[in-house]
């Protein structure tokens, strides 16, 4: 009897279909673990973009660009690995 705890479309896999289902959800909590490293690094750099951005001349605003490059690594990591976790419903 399949286990009723599982979604109805992960009852009656097979083995490899669930190594597969394993391994994308290992990837999938790494990539929200990096993701998590950006956000914090997106944060921390707050302090300096701020001062960056109001003592720097001209264009030349390295930390503004560095934080708006992290909080978007933090993004796309974020999704990309909550997608991985979460998963289509026909994908196997």
């Amino acid at each position: 009897m399949a286990n009723m705890n599982l979604p109805p479309e992960e009852r009656n896999m097979t083995p490899a279909q669930v190594e597969h289902l394993d391994n994308r959800r290992r990837w999938g909590l790494a990539f929200q673990v990096i993701s998590g490293q950006f956000a914090f690094f997106a944060v921390l750099l707050l302090l300096w973009s701020g001062q960056d951005l109001t003592y720097s001349p001209g264009w030349a605003h390295p930390m503004f660009y560095y934080n708006v490059l992290a909080a978007l690594a933090a993004v796309i990591f974020g999704v990309y690995g909550t997608y991985l976790r979460r998963g289509r419903l026909h994908e196997y």
